[in-house]
């Protein structure tokens, strides 16, 4: 069997790869492995639940919370709620798991499972391991120790949790957005009630779209990964700019007053500046991935911050913050984490902060974002080849350095398996637009040809 964890969760197909069973048996596991079930007297495990809108979504919290009760964990069913938001009431209500039904920006039919530790912590490879362990060896061999009588879990509904989140989220921002017009696209995901309470109270004027999920629609032509409504409706509305998220939103990507796209690597700019101001952006350095554009880093070094460079994922990007104590890092996709108010990526909250650094300075998210220039970077997703072989193939790694030789030391190449999907990423970064697509259509055919 291969690794189920990828790089967020386990995720797959709902009711295909991502069974029922499957998710009561992950379940189970990860309440030995994150609840420490019978290892001390008089412990009564807590575990929080959300998910996102996606119908599947539905009989998937089921299994879940019935896995969970099964092992002697109480459940608090949060409902409909952000994975952030998960990730935070994990940790205020003092909970030993969390547990995220998403599959994020994915189309509907995937669904995904994502656990926190305490703390409202994503897990480490080696809990991941751990949880898959168990599992597997419950899965085959013996049937689980299972408590009866009282020792069973007890499971109830905590709709406190929206207006817990929305406090919280209103309470950490610097100042008030009062005299914003804002476009919210909410993918008709998890935040579709979350951004637009948390944007009104915060005193800005709300437009709303995407924000009628029916558990088939999310992400379906909206949110983050498909912009062209935003950008519509910014212009249509004459809203000072938008914010999108993705299905679970944990992730933000903005749109400017003109309809032009603010990537996560210029928001992230933008807020390192307020951050350094505000003497919050600790070690003055902000943690960015490999991914993170030329420009980005170019436009940091001349703002004397150190950008420090991690693996895709934003659970790397998190590892690193944890190690050396810095309080900023994300990702060009989006992902943005304020480690002083979020355990994780958290687009309502990064959307908000975002808003109050155009309200406090007067200026327009266009010219704020103009601290960077994006250098031209292509990227092409090559599906349905072996991403196993990426790394030891011979003939790509020669694909990759004629690619290298070509750009010189204007430009750059990355070769990424997905982490969530059966897909191989190329990314190609050059000075030059025309130059960058075909280094980057070359490559894309390298890596059909070789692993296909």
């Amino acid at each position: 069997m291969g690794r189920l964890f990828g790089t967020d969760g386990v995720r797959g197909v709902a009711n295909a790869d991502l069974t029922a069973e499957l998710a009561l048996g992950l379940s189970v596991a990860a309440a030995h492995v994150l609840g420490e079930v019978g290892t001390f007297e008089g412990h009564r495990p807590t575990a929080v639940v959300g998910r996102d809108p996606r119908a599947s979504g539905e009989f998937l919290e089921a299994a879940v919370v019935a896995g969970l009760a099964s092992a002697g964990v109480d459940v608090l069913r949060v409902g409909v709620l952000p994975t952030p938001a998960v990730a935070y009431l994990t940790g205020v209500l003092g909970a030993d798991l969390g547990v995220m039904l998403s599959a994020s920006h994915n189309a509907m039919p995937d669904n995904g499972v994502k656990f926190f530790a305490r703390g409202g912590h994503k897990l480490a490879d080696q809990l991941e391991d751990r949880i898959e362990k168990i599992y597997e060896e419950h899965r085959t061999g013996e049937p689980w120790a299972r408590p009866t009588g009282a020792g069973v879990g007890r499971v109830r509904t905590y709709d406190e949790g929206f207006d817990q989140y929305v406090a919280h989220l209103i309470g950490v921002l610097p100042n008030r957005l009062d005299g914003l017009k804002v476009v919210l696209d909410e993918a008709h995901g998890a935040a579709a009630r979350v951004s637009p309470e948390a944007f009104a109270r915060a005193g800005a004027e709300v437009i709303t779209i995407g924000a009628e999920p029916d558990g088939l629609n999310i992400n379906d032509g909206c949110g983050s990964t498909h912009l062209g409504l935003l950008k519509a409706a910014v212009v249509e509305h004459g809203a000072d700019f938008g914010i999108a998220h993705d299905g679970d939103a944990d992730r933000c990507l903005a749109v400017d007053g003109a309809g032009e796209e603010v990537d996560g690597d210029q928001i992230l700019a933008v807020l390192a500046l307020a951050m350094r101001e505000a003497k919050t952006l600790r070690g003055d350095a902000v943690v960015g991935t490999v991914m993170s554009n030329l420009g980005f880093k170019m436009a940091m070094e001349r703002e004397g911050i150190h950008l420090v460079e991690t693996a895709v994922g934003d659970r790397y990007v998190l590892e690193s913050m944890k190690e050396h104590g810095y309080a900023l890092g994300g990702e060009q996709s989006g992902h943005v984490i304020v480690l002083d108010h979020a355990t994780t990526g958290d687009g309502t909250l990064t959307g908000l902060m975002l808003a109050a650094r155009v309200a406090a300075t007067g200026r327009t998210l266009a010219d704020l974002a103009g601290v960077m220039d994006r250098l031209p970077q292509v990227l092409v997703n090559v599906p349905d080849v072996d991403k196993s072989r990426v790394k030891t193939s011979a003939e790509l790694a020669s694909a990759v350095s004629e690619a290298e030789r070509d750009l010189g030391t204007t430009g750059r190449v990355l070769l990424r398996p997905s982490g969530t999907e059966p897909l191989v990423r190329v990314m190609v970064e050059a000075a030059d637009i025309d130059q960058a697509r075909s280094v980057a259509s070359r490559l894309a055919d390298a890596v059909k040809a070789t692993l296909g």
